[in-house]
């Protein structure tokens, strides 16, 4: 039977779309000459809009020097955090190096190859609130956060921490308002309104928390780090190739001193693991 042309033509591009995404992650990156990363846009000082408009931070380094090491250039992308973190990419991304905290969910979807720097979770509020000093002072408190982050698993008391099951951590409340924010920037806004306007808390690392803590002084800690939080390159489950090339990358970029180069540069200090 004789195909239509269109239609043939059709079933040919179709071919050749299903032929660039066959094959593992590492075929397509070095096919492509490029690496694509996916991060948040609004995330410092890991990855942030800098004031000539481009991405820069912590991660974005981190991912040029795989993208160096792997002889490709860099693509970054910035959709919301809820489709990094829901997985099955489709040969959209091919790496996250965007400060995901492994866990059980997640391990489902993701291969975690590689712990690159570790954070404690802290409480922010607004510096003239005196009814928040700890964990357990969040109960019935409405609590701001990134959506799908490994707080709002804490908040929830269902943390799992992937590769660490067996860690007991402590949830000294009944119940909390979980506000979930596609980003920090909007949540720290609302905080910066007064305590209890629209938030009485913020849950987030400390890195991240740092820099807004020294610049601006309507926001303090309240308490005692709550645990320190893993974060680990992420890739798409059951692709052992591209699994042990960025293993590799990693440990290179280890030895090498890139990555304390890099940690320093925007932490003052070496967090990477």
């Amino acid at each position: 039977m004789r195909i239509p042309a269109l239609l043939g033509a059709s079933l040919l591009l179709l071919a050749t779309a299903t032929q660039t995404l066959a094959g593992t992650t590492l075929e397509r990156v070095e096919s492509n000459k490029e690496m694509v990363n996916v991060l948040m846009e609004s995330y410092p000082p890991f990855s942030f809009l800098n004031d000539q408009n481009q991405l820069d931070g912590f991660d974005v380094d981190v991912a040029r020097a795989v993208a160096q090491k792997l002889g490709v250039k860099l693509r970054l992308e910035t959709p919301s955090w809820d489709v990094i973190a829901a997985g099955r990419w489709s040969g959209r991304y091919d790496i996250c190096i965007c400060s995901m905290t492994p866990s059980k969910a997640r391990a489902e979807v993701f291969a975690f190859p590689v712990e690159y720097y570790a954070s404690p979770a802290v409480i922010v509020v607004n510096a003239n609130d005196e009814r928040i000093h700890s964990a357990k002072d969040l109960n019935g408190r409405k609590v701001g956060l990134t959506a799908a982050s490994s707080y709002e698993s804490y908040l929830n008391k269902n943390l799992v921490i992937e590769g660490d099951e067996d860690r007991q951590i402590d949830y000294p409340f009944e119940a909390v308002q979980v506000a979930p924010y596609d980003t920090d920037n909007v949540a720290f806004q609302d905080l910066g309104l007064g305590a209890g306007v629209r938030l009485d808390a913020i849950l987030t690392n400390l890195v991240t928390a740092k820099p807004r803590l020294d610049e601006d002084k309507r926001f303090k800690l309240a308490g005692a780090p709550l645990y320190e939080e893993p974060n680990s390159v992420a890739i798409e489950k059951g692709d052992p190739e591209w699994d042990a090339k960025v293993r590799q990358v990693f440990a290179e970029l280890k030895a090498d001193g890139t990555l304390a180069k890099i940690s320093q540069k925007w932490i003052g200090a070496d967090i990477s693991k």
